[in-house]
């Protein structure tokens, strides 16, 4: 396997004059890329050129100067530690802590924020506007599929996020999977409108069109009439997005005037491709979003720690409520509770190929756990239908033991938002000293409802032990910046109300 990095370096070189990246700023081609890259790598590692899998992280705004601050990282040898703009100060100092970085690169307007903490720990800052000055030396990529490339930090939707660690040679892997299943190629323009330090916006979103010489547009901050006026200009050919951005995009839609509503409808079937992951895609929101457009979303599933690892198929049918099949250089298998394989489950998803990480930064324990006979056990349950796989949710939160049931909160919640007033929803277990686990759920509904005619709707579609005893009506449901419900905040919140 050939070293991704030099891979991209060399791509670059030979589709120099082909534009790369869009921002606000500017429209910038491949040989900017590399020339500004070039630059940080200099002031990163001034004198050996190997910085030998240090850490460095840094705190740069969607765009081109984030774009060629991961390739100088990755030029200089070192290990790329993105930082989300929007992370409080306690996040930041608790990813520096964990990652311990010889240097934070960032821009001005963001140096007051994350200067101070990293100074405390006795961390050099780099402030990007500052570096203006040509490459004194030649800057070259760092050989080696096995040498260590980035460390991106897990949700902490179950606990203090972990660091992920995966090699050149890993991300490769995850790059070709998804060029090879979704046909990238060099004429396609993506729309980028994701975090940067996550796998869909870092990989999907931004390494694969990089990998084939396309262009890729940033929209920063996200914004759905905006977006929708990208979407609707007919320039856009690719487009992935979580369920929320997909909700707030048909929200704006119903909210515009006829002209424009036709007009962003005609210039969005003009795309080649439209994605969804992150969360589970309601049904509902995957079936409007086809009315609209005229796109049935590619619906996948993956994780920081494997990329990606099933998908609904390009071509083909693209099964609602289901995550696909198992993507190239892909293995996947469902287990039972003693780690036995079955055909169909429901079962644990377990992944196993070049493209899993590493390993857990600094927690031997954990990597060592989260593996079984080499196989990654990803913790989430699945079932497979006509060879679809369905996911079932989390074992730790979506998997409710009540009654001596093993109940999906997904399909409770997937049913929840078929009723007319139901905007949005979340179903946890807490626990029960005679159930084992009450089910309970926090609902966001359009308009004014009473918890028990919910409950009397669902049971006229679910079996009576699925029906959640506990319904609390919300304004809204805690998520993180990906836009994933954090159901241990839904779970405190149940908790207090019945407290």
């Amino acid at each position: 396997m050939t070293n991704p990095i030099s891979t991209l370096i060399d791509r670059a070189g030979a589709t120099a004059d082909r534009l790369a990246v869009v921002d606000g700023s500017g429209q910038y081609r491949y040989r900017d890329l590399l020339a500004r890259s070039a630059q940080i790598a200099r002031v990163l590692d001034p004198a050996s050129g190997d910085l030998e899998e240090a850490r460095v992280a840094f705190l740069v705004p969607p765009g081109f100067e984030h774009v060629a601050t991961q390739w100088a990282v990755w030029r200089a040898g070192a290990v790329a530690v993105p930082i989300a703009p929007n992370y409080p100060a306690a996040e930041i100092a608790y990813t520096l802590d964990d990652a311990a970085p010889i240097a934070v690169v960032t821009t001005a307007a963001f140096a007051e924020r994350i200067g101070p903490i990293a100074k405390s720990r006795g961390i050099s800052t780099i402030v990007s506007s500052e570096i203006s000055a040509p490459a004194a030396r030649r800057i070259e990529p760092i050989l080696g599929a096995d040498r260590r490339a980035m460390m991106v930090y897990t949700s902490g939707t179950t606990g203090r996020p972990k660091g992920v660690v995966t090699t050149h040679g890993m991300l490769q892997a995850q790059i070709t999977t998804l060029v090879e299943a979704w046909a990238w190629q060099a004429p396609d323009r993506g729309l980028h409108v994701l975090p940067l330090n996550h796998v869909h916006g870092i990989v999907n979103a931004l390494c694969c069109p990089l990998w084939v010489g396309a262009a890729v547009e940033f929209l920063d901050p996200f914004d759905p009439v905006r977006c929708w006026e990208r979407l609707g200009s007919g320039a856009i050919s690719f487009f992935t997005a979580v369920p929320t951005i997909y909700a707030r995009l048909i929200a704006a839609h119903d909210a515009a005037s006829d002209t424009d509503r036709h007009r962003w409808r005609q210039g969005a079937r003009a795309a080649r491709l439209m994605c969804s992951g992150s969360a589970a895609l309601p049904v509902s929101v995957l079936e409007r979003w086809e009315a609209l457009t005229g796109h049935r979303l590619l619906e996948r599933y993956g994780m920081t720690e494997i990329g990606m690892a099933l998908a609904n198929p390009l071509a083909g049918e693209r099964r609602a409520g289901t995550v696909g099949q198992p993507l190239p250089g892909v293995q996947a298998r469902l287990v039972d509770e003693s780690g036995y394989p079955l055909d169909r489950g429901p079962g644990e998803i377990q992944i196993r190929g070049a493209q899993v990480f590493l390993e857990y930064w600094n927690r031997p324990g954990e990597t060592a756990a989260a593996f079984r006979d080499g196989w990654f056990a990803t913790g989430d349950v699945a079932a497979v239908e006509d060879g679809y796989w369905r996911l079932l949710g989390r074992q730790s939160t979506d998997i409710i033991k009540s009654a001596g049931y093993k109940i999906s909160a997904l399909e409770i919640e997937e049913t929840f938002r078929q009723h007319p007033a139901v905007i949005d929803c979340a179903v946890v277990g807490r626990p029960d000293p005679d159930l084992g686990e009450r089910i309970g759920a926090a609902v966001v509904v359009s308009e004014s409802v009473e918890p028990e005619p919910l409950r009397q709707w669902l049971e006229e579609r679910l079996a009576r032990y699925k029906v959640p005893r506990d319904i609390m009506v919300v304004d809204d449901l805690p998520r993180n910046a990906m836009g994933k419900v954090l159901k241990p905040a839904v779970r405190e919140l149940l908790s207090s109300r019945a407290g």
